[in-house]
């Protein structure tokens, strides 16, 4: 009986627009900051590590390098402080938390980028078109 009334009460602070990004993606998180009356826009950019939680509970772990140091934050998904996140790039992984990358140095902590069926199809397309140009005018 309770339940449904905390999913009432949650469903109101729920993002509206999901943000739209997985595990192993490197992504730019723009992040409002207040400073007395002013506000502006920091960035924090990374490699997702982890996701965890549900409804307004849930929170993503982004994890970068700085001066050879790791550093990591952790944001709540559906803060309003969060004014958008940019995907880019797709890291091919298998695993639903990356915590190993934490042992690893240098280039080590690269992950191969994944490239989906939709845009491999659409690069073939285009090359194929090329080709078909080039013979054209020939």
């Amino acid at each position: 009986m309770i339940r449904p009334l905390i999913k009432q009460v949650e469903d109101q602070y729920l993002r509206k627009e999901p943000l739209t990004f997985e595990i192993g993606d490197t992504v730019e998180v723009h992040q409002r900051i207040l400073e007395g009356d002013k506000e502006r826009i920091q960035r924090f950019d990374g490699v997702v590590i982890a996701r965890r939680g549900g409804g307004t509970r849930e929170k993503f772990t982004v994890r970068r390098i700085v001066s050879g140091e790791g550093v990591e934050r952790t944001f709540p998904y559906h803060s309003p402080k969060i004014a958008k996140i940019e995907v880019k790039r797709h890291g091919k992984v298998r695993r639903a938390k990356l915590f190993f990358l934490r042992d690893r140095i240098g280039k080590a902590t690269k992950l191969v980028e994944r490239v989906d069926r939709a845009e491999k199809e659409a690069a073939r397309a285009m090359k194929s078109e090329a080709k078909a140009k080039a013979k054209d005018k020939a």
